[in-house]
């Protein structure tokens, strides 16, 4: 298997742990709650979807905030596509993803796209429904490259304690960079050193409940 290819075990035989940073990609109790209580909920989505609304994304992984955005995006009536531009430096295949996602099943229209088109190129040229992008690589190094800025971020690395590199202080700042003033940040984590690094950033940031079993989780609005 390629170094930069995602190494996986499966626990219970449906969620997908990365073997490389020892973390699952989404909650072994609910992965679909947990996106949107963090990253829909934490972002303030639905309820600022305009058109063209721009997320940005750290951590690929399976698809599923992709998913669960793009279903919220067309529930919630837009006639335009979303805009969603990910990183992810090892990227999984196109049959572990679809295995991956078979465990939420009210997704299952928007994953048989996104599979067939991840098959095609990971990259998510010829996905249809959403204008997506996905850049392989390190993001300490890609996203510095980029010119959009978005109105939202999704902060989804491994655990800070396991995958410190897509948290640290130069990262958080180019994520300050390519956010609007008032867009927002969030993320399942509460470390010390990522909330200091988006406060840096020139964020303001927030503690508040996490999903499930996790007491806190951040979440940021960009300052003018």
């Amino acid at each position: 298997m390629s170094d930069q290819q995602a190494n996986l075990e499966w626990r219970d035989g449906a969620v997908p742990v990365s073997t490389r940073f020892d973390d699952p990609y989404f909650s072994l109790e609910n992965g679909l709650a947990e996106t949107r209580h963090v990253f829909l909920q934490g972002n303030d989505l639905p309820a600022r979807f305009v058109p063209g609304f721009h997320i940005g994304e750290l951590g690929f992984g399976t698809g599923l905030n992709l998913l669960t955005t793009w279903a919220a995006w067309d529930t919630a009536g837009m006639t335009t596509p979303l805009q969603f531009t990910s990183f992810e430096a090892f990227p999984m295949t196109a049959p572990d993803m679809a295995r991956a996602l078979e465990v939420f099943p009210e997704l299952a229209g928007y994953a048989e796209r996104l599979v067939a088109a991840w098959a095609e190129d990971t990259s998510l040229s010829t996905l249809e429904g959403v204008t997506a992008r996905v850049v392989t690589g390190d993001a300490r190094q890609t996203l510095a490259g980029e010119k959009f800025i978005v109105d939202a971020w999704f902060l989804d690395g491994f655990s800070p304690a396991k995958n410190p590199e897509l948290w640290g202080a130069d990262l958080m700042t180019q994520v300050g960079a390519h956010t609007k003033a008032g867009g927002t940040a969030a993320t399942y984590t509460a470390a010390g050193f990522v909330r200091r690094n988006l406060t840096d950033a020139g964020f303001e940031v927030t503690r508040v409940p996490g999903f499930g079993r996790k007491r806190h989780m951040t979440i940021a609005r960009k300052l003018a």
